[in-house]
């Protein structure tokens, strides 16, 4: 008798325990947004550097974290990014402004550490990301006109993300996150002469919830 009340014990202590390590380990869901700051980096068709200014964009989407080992996560998710650039001209005295926005959707490919600091958690990720372009225009604007046109870049891309943050014991986080874009998105005009290049670069503060 006291041996079947000793199995049964342990039984349910096990039990008890295999439930909470479940519970701890399970996969996690997060939702987050924030601001870009973009750049499209490359040549000319001249070979010269491009000269471009940041473009002030946004994103968006969610995410899922699993566990692998204590304390290392993979992290895939879905997001929507606004990327591009700016140029701001000059022209017998006027100021005009040249602005390239390409709306993305993206699946980044994060493995995360998250090391416990006080009442929440410390996170490092890196990984790949694949992108592709959905629509897209080039802006152009001053003295009282403006012109638009669409843009003529590959959709595809891909590149590395790599961020830091801190997530909160609530489930509320903030991340600094940078993206290396690793494609030239310029589209090929079959001309020999023509060296121009364009690669997405840029970083992002981002604001989150993790339930």
């Amino acid at each position: 008798m006291k041996n079947r009340l000793l199995s049964i014990v342990l039984i349910l202590v096990l039990s008890a325990s295999f439930a909470i390590a479940q519970e701890k380990s399970k996969m996690s869901f997060g939702i987050l947004g924030g601001v870009n700051f973009q750049n499209l980096n490359g040549k000319l068709s001249s070979g010269d550097k491009l000269k471009n200014d940041m473009l002030l964009g946004f994103h968006g989407g969610v995410n899922i974290q699993m566990p692998i080992t204590p304390e290392f996560y993979f992290q895939p998710g879905l997001m929507f990014a606004t990327k591009g650039a700016k140029n701001t001209y000059t022209i017998l005295g006027s100021e005009f402004t040249d602005e390239i926005k390409i709306n993305y959707i993206e699946m980044p490919l994060n493995l995360v550490y998250k090391g416990a600091v006080g009442n929440g958690f410390f996170m490092l990720g890196f990984g790949p990301y694949l992108a592709y372009g959905i629509s897209g225009k080039q802006v152009f604007e001053g003295k009282s006109i403006t012109f638009e046109r669409g843009v003529d870049y590959n959709a595809f891309d891909a590149g590395a993300n790599i961020f830091a943050g801190f997530e909160m014991a609530s489930g509320l986080f903030l991340q600094l996150d940078t993206q290396f874009g690793m494609l030239n998105i310029y589209a090929d005009n079959n001309s020999t002469n023509d060296q121009s290049t364009a690669k997405n670069t840029g970083f992002g503060l981002s604001l989150g919830y993790r339930f």
